[in-house]
């Protein structure tokens, strides 16, 4: 079988994909369908927290789902019990209910619902509805109408107009402009703090905490969107307070690591009283949404498997010492085709100087070291122009951190010049 001509044949070119076709998987490793070898450094984008094959996490999705797969929601599913009050007192620890999705654009897409339900539950000053959702350059929050909408990346949006209304994008960090632009039929604001698919960028701690402020000067939903920095990746169960411990949003969105690579998604929305002692997760009451496999039984068991092991084994202060080891390793060598480090944890860009590198014209720099670290095998995906990312699985090795380094840097010497 030649997986590139088939793909090409039979499945949507939708995906600029390198040419690797992994077929199997131990740890923080892949093996392609030729047998060679790589340090999966990529982890199905931040998704893959426990790593590949025989895992506590493949053995309980296998015992799940020789007991039960799927059950409609119209009935009472207990895992979903046991996967939301571990998300609400362990991840989170602060009170509120959980919805059950399928991915993060699902996810996302229930925030902005949210957003829309409470705009009109208290409308701005004249009585009018509120709807209007403030997000940021460089962010992304899915591929769905509403997802692309909010995101603040135009190439997400071509050929997609009429865009759903109701969005506008500011500079991350410039917390004057995001005072400047509240306006009447302003309802929320949605945020990474810490942008990935953007490049790996950073919300600092005192903007984090202006737009606390200004959410409840102004009467806005405070919306994370922590899919890909949620969970334990970055050093905290709620990735927000890796950056500001005392974040309190009024809604979150997860998915991603959630299920260690098991589609599922989740959103929490919090106690916090809207009108005549309304709850704000009583906005979203029978029949305002729903999804016909969220929250299925072998879902839940995947996410509550996933998050049992980064908490019981410690993975999140784990992360942060990897952390130290990639930022110390890195400087250390005063590369000239390496400008900084970005992000927490494990979830890290190395930003490029693009003039120290040999690019093929036309080429994004990330795209062709991303490439030529595949060939060497170290799987390590771009983030705009000029960035790739260091994910691996939050099991990773200290031996696997060194040996994915060593072919960072061997490779950049040989794309340099």
């Amino acid at each position: 079988m030649n997986t590139a001509e088939d793909l090409a044949r039979y499945v949507l070119p939708t995906y600029a994909r390198f040419p690797v076709a992994p077929v199997r998987g131990e740890g923080t490793l892949l093996w392609d369908e030729d047998g060679n070898r790589y340090l999966d450094f990529c982890a199905g984008l931040a998704t893959c927290s426990l790593g590949h094959g025989d895992t506590p996490l493949s053995r309980a999705i296998a015992k799940q789902a020789s007991e039960l797969i799927h059950c409609c929601n119209l009935y009472q599913i207990d895992k979903q019990v046991e996967l939301a009050r571990c998300l609400v007192d362990e991840c989170l620890e602060l009170p509120g209910r959980v919805f059950f999705s399928n991915s993060g654009a699902e996810s996302n897409d229930g925030l902005i619902k949210l957003a829309r339900r409470f705009g009109q539950a208290r409308p701005g000053p004249a009585g009018q509805p509120r709807h209007e959702i403030l997000t940021f350059n460089k962010s992304f929050h899915g591929r769905t109408l509403g997802g692309i909408a909010a995101t603040g990346q135009e190439k997400v949006k071509e050929g997609f107009t009429p865009l759903l209304p109701g969005f506008r994008h500011l500079e991350l960090n410039d917390l004057a402009s995001l005072t400047s632009n509240i306006r009447p039929e302003t309802c929320a604001i949605l945020l990474e703090a810490i942008q990935g698919e953007g490049g790996i960028h950073l919300a600092s701690s005192e903007f984090l905490q202006g737009v606390q402020e200004l959410c409840k000067e102004h009467d806005l939903l405070l919306l994370l969107d922590e899919v890909q920095c949620g969970l334990g990746r970055t050093g905290e169960m709620a990735g927000g307070r890796s950056i500001e411990p005392g974040l309190i949003p009024d809604a979150v969105s997860w998915a991603k690591g959630l299920g260690g690579g098991f589609p599922i998604g989740a959103f929490w929305i919090s106690e916090r009283i809207v009108t005549d002692n309304t709850p704000l997760f009583g906005l979203m009451g029978a029949g305002s949404h729903g999804s016909t496999f969220g929250g299925s039984p072998l879902a839940c068991t995947a996410g509550i498997t996933v998050l049992r092991e980064v908490i019981d084994q410690g993975l999140p202060a784990r992360a942060l010492r990897h952390e130290r080891t990639i930022r110390e390793t890195i400087a250390s060598w005063q590369h000239p085709a390496i400008t900084e480090v970005r992000g927490k944890g494990l979830l890290l860009g190395i930003g490029l100087n693009i003039e120290a590198l040999r690019v093929p014209e036309g080429l994004p720099a990330s795209i062709h070291l991303s490439g030529e670290l595949a060939s060497a095998g170290l799987l390590s995906p771009p983030a705009g122009p000029d960035t790739v990312r260091l994910m691996p699985p939050l099991t990773v090795s200290s031996g696997e951190i060194g040996e994915a380094l060593e072919i960072f840097r061997h490779t950049l010497d040989r794309t340099s010049g």
